[in-house]
């Protein structure tokens, strides 16, 4: 990406713009597409828009595959519709560069605090979300961006910088699978689902990974039409947009190797019964089998007893509260079903080999 300046040496204005084909062309469509006269009058209809400005905040340890799969689909749209639909910009809290969780260092064309009249800004984040804690300097510029008429949104963990700045009150929203329960910790009163991707007015989240290319493409469409979205699509070897009310994670028979159509409803009523556990018989007769042929189908399919899997649930879920959140130990081991400190640090240790003090202490070591 250019991060050049100009001979003034102020920073450029926007303007980042289609590459051209690696054949040395203008980087027209594939010409099956081409002479389709619908594609056509596509690609004449987004000539006549101006183009979409886009700025993408990079927060330290952000994922480089969700930043990727965000920023990439614009390049393509900008290629395959032979014009410049969006130009984007990189920004940082402080204008320099931000190292990505892979440990790539990407340069920063500007600040955030320098940031005028981005259309819409991506906060693109990953690893360790409440970095900022409650109160820091880029909520207050987030916010300013939103009430100028940006649409504002986040990337994987950055749905917690938004909820922080307080532009997630009153609309659903979205987040990793493996940080939703530390979100809504963290946020009660947030509506946080499952879902890819949500866009709620002017506010945008987003699951992270492969999710931010289906999500860009929703905006592709916007702002051309949807044969550009799927030529885009194409392009990344993406066979099928996902809406954004798709499910971020693995089917489960696939995720846990298992063919009972039983075990699959038995698991999601464990997966989510995490503070309040149910009991084995609870269960088993909520899906129509006894406790026998509930414990019969976890030791052929599984290899552990029910209640040895739950407690593996419960506990994994403790241990992405304690990295990714500043709740007390208390209250983390009552939001993952255990009715006492001491049982839970006992169970903990057991499971993983290090004490929940010691877990929490590392979490605080790598956020320092």
């Amino acid at each position: 990406m250019n991060n050049t300046r100009g001979r003034d040496g102020a920073p450029p204005q926007w303007g980042l713009r289609a590459l051209p084909a690696a054949d040395g062309s203008a980087g027209d469509v594939t010409p099956a597409l081409s002479t389709l006269p619908r594609f056509r009058r596509s690609v004449a209809a987004a000539h006549a828009a101006s183009p979409i400005r886009v700025a993408f905040l990079l927060v330290p340890q952000f994922s480089m595959m969700a930043f990727s799969a965000a920023i990439e689909p614009l390049r393509s749209a900008n290629r395959i519709s032979g014009r410049t639909l969006f130009e984007w910009r990189l920004v940082s809290t402080d204008g320099h560069p931000v190292t990505a969780s892979n440990g790539i260092p990407i340069a920063a064309h500007e600040s955030l605090e320098q940031v005028r009249d981005p259309q819409m800004l991506v906060v693109c984040a990953g690893l360790e979300p409440a970095q900022y804690g409650r109160r820091h300097k880029i909520h207050h510029h987030l916010r300013r961006v939103a009430r100028h008429g940006s649409k504002v949104g986040a990337i994987s963990s950055g749905s917690f910088i938004l909820a922080d700045a307080g532009l997630l009150t009153d609309r659903r929203c979205t987040v990793h699978w493996e940080y939703a329960q530390a979100l809504r910790a963290r946020f009660p009163e947030l509506d946080v689902t499952t879902d890819l991707y949500v866009v709620d007015r002017q506010v945008f989240t987003c699951s992270g990974g492969t999710a931010a290319l289906d999500m860009m493409l929703h905006f592709v469409s916007e702002a051309s039409s949807r044969e550009i979205a799927l030529a885009v699509s194409e392009q990344f070897i993406h066979p099928q947009i996902r809406h954004q009310e798709d499910q971020q994670r693995i089917e489960m028979h696939a995720r846990y190797g298992i063919a009972s159509p039983k075990l699959v409803q038995i698991i999601a009523r464990m997966e989510g019964s995490i503070e309040h556990p149910l009991e084995v018989r609870q269960i088993a007769q909520a899906v129509g089998i006894s406790a026998r042929q509930m414990e019969r189908l976890f030791r052929e399919q599984i290899g552990h007893s029910p209640r040895s899997f739950y407690r593996k649930i419960r506990l994994e879920a403790a241990r992405t509260l304690l990295r990714q959140s500043i709740q007390s130990i208390l209250n983390v081991a009552l939001q993952c079903g255990f009715s006492s400190t001491s049982h839970f640090c006992h169970a903990y240790k057991r499971a993983f080999g290090v004490a929940p003090t010691d877990e929490r202490r590392t979490a605080v070591r790598r956020l320092a």
